[in-house]
């Protein structure tokens, strides 16, 4: 069975699903509760409203600390990887090494899986991922400085906001308010 829980953070209303092996997917920040549980629903169409368990709960202060601007580690946070192909599996968990205001392209994760040509595949498992911020896949950017694509809600609006948060030089990229 899978549960969810929404809450506000300082950029809007957030959610959490998760199973008993761990989160299944987070919502990243919407205008109102109600676009948060729809954006959700979508991902998880079967889930239940709960109060959320202890590790569940403790992710929730982590996005709200993340979000008003602190620097929450998430490596406890637990994953339920059950439905995640083995190669996306292994780039989020190279992405979730990268520490909060540093970054790394998508030929770099490429490079740690053993082949730099892997970067467009590293690409499309990222824009996958159903953990936002948790598997920080924001911190993972193009050659050359450019930003590179974001599939959350927001697009690469959200990828700046989140990347100037957390004082990456790669939030300096563009006007984060325009």
């Amino acid at each position: 069975m899978i549960r969810f829980t929404l809450f506000e953070t300082a950029l809007g209303w957030a959610g959490l699903a998760w199973s008993e092996a761990g989160l299944v997917a987070v919502r990243l920040p919407a205008a109102d509760r109600a676009r948060a549980e729809a954006g959700l629903k979508r991902r998880c169409p079967d889930a239940v409203a709960a109060l959320p368990p202890a590790a569940i709960a403790a992710v929730a202060a982590d996005i709200r600390q993340l979000l008003a601007g602190g620097r929450p580690d998430f490596a406890d946070a637990p994953l339920d990887l059950s439905a995640t192909p083995e190669f996306n599996g292994r780039v989020y968990q190279i992405a979730r090494t990268i520490r909060p205001g540093e970054t790394l392209t998508y030929g770099q994760v490429a490079e740690r899986l053993g082949d730099r040509q892997l970067a467009r595949e590293v690409g499309q498992a990222l824009s996958q991922n159903p953990w936002p911020i948790i598997v920080p896949c924001h911190r993972v950017t193009a050659a050359n400085g450019r930003l590179g694509g974001f599939s959350a809600p927001g697009g690469q609006a959200t990828k700046l906001k989140l990347l100037a948060l957390e004082g990456a030089p790669a939030a300096a990229q563009g006007d984060l308010f325009g």
